[in-house]
């Protein structure tokens, strides 16, 4: 199992580095230089940790772990250049895993993710996405409602796994299709209704009143936000 590590850092040289060392230890790497090509990478990879710089331009580091929060439990080392404890602890309120200070040794950072990796995956990769009491674990390719498991079917899986990664985000047949299924679907878009309503049987307290995945008319579907 090769594990991805995101880095978050606007200051080149620093992702450069430390992206060549997590690379010698057999981690693949992706690098974001803000907060916004972080989400980005975040919601269209598996990403199994997160090294997070605080202080980045456009939206801060605290912000990308709150987004991060609302869907996934990955592990993220918040690193910033302050030592200041209010930091600590604000990252840690909101969900963060480790800190490290600038400036740090990259050795010691390989170190922390070798640590961090080894205690929440033990060897299974698993990758577990979040909403409500939902929960799509990925290498097992199971949904959770509470402590239930819900059967899902393999394409039910790759709808679902599109859905989770983009929360929020309202997703038009045909984009749920290409992230889903690929370019050479030969199916129906009007397939996707038909998977939506079968989930929504499996997933919604009242599935003629759906209060999770929701339809935005004209538009596609969205896990969460407003519907209609």
């Amino acid at each position: 199992m090769r594990y991805t590590v995101l880095i978050v850092e606007d200051q080149q040289e620093i992702s450069r580095v430390v992206a060549k060392y997590l690379e010698s230890e057999g981690y693949a790497t992706l690098v974001a230089k803000d907060g916004f090509e972080a989400l980005e990478l975040f919601n269209s990879n598996e990403i199994h940790l997160t090294l997070l710089d605080i202080m980045m331009p456009g939206i801060d580091g605290f912000d990308v772990l709150r987004e991060i929060r609302k869907t996934s439990e990955i592990p993220v080392i918040m690193l910033t250049a302050r030592a200041e404890e209010i930091d600590k602890l604000k990252g840690f309120d909101i969900g963060a895993d480790d800190y490290v200070v600038k400036p740090f040794s990259v050795k010691e950072i390989v170190k922390r993710v070798n640590a961090l990796i080894k205690r929440s995956y033990h060897n299974t990769g698993e990758i577990v996405y979040q909403f409500a009491d939902l929960r799509l674990h990925v290498k097992s390719m199971k949904l959770y409602k509470g402590e239930t498991e819900i059967p899902i079917t393999a394409a039910e899986f790759g709808l679902l796994q599109v859905l989770f990664r983009n929360q929020g985000q309202v997703l038009s047949r045909e984009q749920l299709i290409n992230l889903a299924y690929g370019y050479e679907y030969e199916g129906f878009d009007r397939n996707i209704d038909s998977s939506i309503k079968r989930l929504r049987q499996k997933i919604e307290t009242d599935p003629k009143k759906p209060q999770i995945l929701l339809t935005k008319y004209g538009a596609g579907y969205v896990l969460g936000g407003t519907g209609n």
